[in-house]
């Protein structure tokens, strides 16, 4: 580790033959799939029949229209050669803007014993590496606070040259914005108070108020599978612009219970003790780096840094400090723990 890592790093803390297809792997899902209760983050899988069906709507509708995953959409790393007008202009500038949280717990945040008054976090780990790729310097960093309601608006209006912001990769939002790579894999969870009835994504939601972020993955799985995937009667209404809002309302009784990747579940469970992450994963997800579609040159040149963050160890080192404690729970490493391996167009 470089002596400018080492000195960031100790300020941080701790859709008749195609029905029978989906029948049959409707089938192969309830047979194959072990069963799980209620579980940490970690967890993928349940015995919940509308847990299973939103399983399988995943798996046959998950592939954009050319055909690829989300996720399996970005540009290979930089090779040192080529036109580089992007980065170019973020080396004349001196400092790399970047839009993240100020408010995920271990993601991108504040700590308020921190005298330095600096973000840390995961995120914020990965936003110093690739400043330091660029220009050398890890501390040359711009962090502008980007709800998440704003995380694509900021990138087309010019504001940031990235955002990393727990930023799940869809076919939808590669309509406007381009990817990294994947750095990071996770999936929808629900999060209530630790005494709820509630039990996960299942009918045990009936009635229920469930709060979710503007422009979320999380509000889009909720009106997909309202009266389906979850009871009709459930109420997904209450939508803020910043998904940390919903765990306000939650420890207010404003709402029943929250819906947001389960790494960020898991991190604001350890904030408050009252709450608790109900059911397993019910999706895939995969964070990504999000840049100007027509930065062709930082796409690439962000996956190089993402290649050798993960091969030098330094993934592996911000996962240990930032989301370790959070993520592998009674013994278990998490899924997440692993970072996902990057496939190219």
């Amino acid at each position: 580790m470089n002596a400018a890592r080492l000195a960031h790093r100790l300020r941080g803390w701790g859709g008749v033959g195609a029905m029978a297809v989906v029948c049959a792997l409707a089938l192969a899902f309830v047979l194959l799939l072990p069963r799980t209760g209620a579980s940490g983050a970690g967890s993928t899988t349940s015995s919940s029949g509308g847990r299973l069906t939103h399983a399988l709507q995943a798996a046959v509708e998950k592939k954009c229209t050319n055909g690829r995953y989300p996720q399996d959409q970005s540009l290979s790393p930089s090779g040192g050669s080529g036109s580089t007008p992007n980065v170019d202009a973020i080396k004349k500038r001196g400092r790399l803007v970047v839009g993240v949280d100020t408010n995920s717990y271990r993601w991108g945040y504040l700590d308020p014993n921190n005298a330095d008054g600096e973000l840390e976090g995961f995120d914020i780990d990965l936003a110093h590496r690739i400043a330091g790729d660029i220009l050398g310097d890890p501390g040359k960093v711009t962090f502008k606070a980007i709800p998440t309601s704003r995380r694509i608006d900021a990138i087309k209006n010019n504001e940031v040259d990235m955002v990393v912001r727990t930023m799940t990769i869809t076919c939808e939002r590669l309509g406007d914005v381009a990817f990294s790579a994947p750095y990071f894999k996770t999936g929808q969870q629900v999060l209530a108070l630790r005494n709820s009835t509630i039990t996960g994504y299942d009918k045990s939601l009936a009635g229920k108020r469930v709060c979710s972020a503007e422009s979320s993955t999380a509000y889009d799985n909720l009106k997909a599978d309202k009266g389906h995937g979850i009871p009709a009667s459930t109420d997904i209404t209450t939508v803020v612009p910043n998904q940390l809002d919903c765990l306000v309302k939650l420890q207010l009784g404003e709402v029943d219970a929250v819906v947001t990747d389960g790494a960020l579940a898991a991190s604001q469970a350890a904030q408050d003790p009252t709450v608790a992450l109900k059911g397993g994963l019910f999706t895939d997800e995969y964070y990504g780096v999000a840049m100007k579609k027509t930065s062709t040159d930082l796409v690439r040149q962000v996956n190089r840094t993402l290649e050798d963050y993960i091969k030098d160890g330094g993934w592996a080192e911000s996962y240990r400090t930032w989301l370790h404690p959070t993520m592998d729970q009674g013994g278990k490493k998490s899924a997440s723990a692993t970072p996902p391996e990057a496939h190219y167009k």
